[in-house]
């Protein structure tokens, strides 16, 4: 037997996201509404860890603090790969020990293309 959805099963879907909709928009109006309403200098004042802010937020970073992340993220996603192919190294045999090595070689390749570019140098 075939059974085909009409729009009609849709409806209450429909009607649970519009009591969630409602819900939400009610209560945040009726807080808002009746709420305290007491803005002081230090209610009003940026906060940020426990420390006072100093300067403007907007102070330029040197592009070599974003790059050494980067690099970080992107040569330490290597260890994803590596441990399931050292859980199943024996399942894979030679094929798969070459495949590894290709995969460190392009890794090797990256570092030296990065060393070559100075990427983590900080004095320049």
């Amino acid at each position: 037997m075939d059974v085909q959805s009409t729009p009609i099963d849709y409806v209450p879907i429909f009607f649970q996201m519009l009591v969630a909709l409602g819900f939400v928009v009610l209560t945040m109006t009726i807080t808002h509404l009746i709420g305290p309403k007491r803005k002081t200098s230090d209610k009003l004042s940026p906060f940020e860890a426990g420390i006072e802010v100093i300067g403007n937020a907007r102070a330029p970073f040197s592009i070599k603090y974003f790059m050494v992340a980067i690099l970080f993220v992107l040569f330490d996603i290597e260890v994803i790969f590596m441990y399931p192919w050292a859980v199943n190294f024996r399942e894979f045999g030679v094929e798969g020990l070459i495949e590894m090595f290709i995969f460190m070689a392009t890794l090797l390749l990256g570092f030296i293309y990065v060393i070559k570019k100075k990427a983590l140098e900080w004095d320049k």
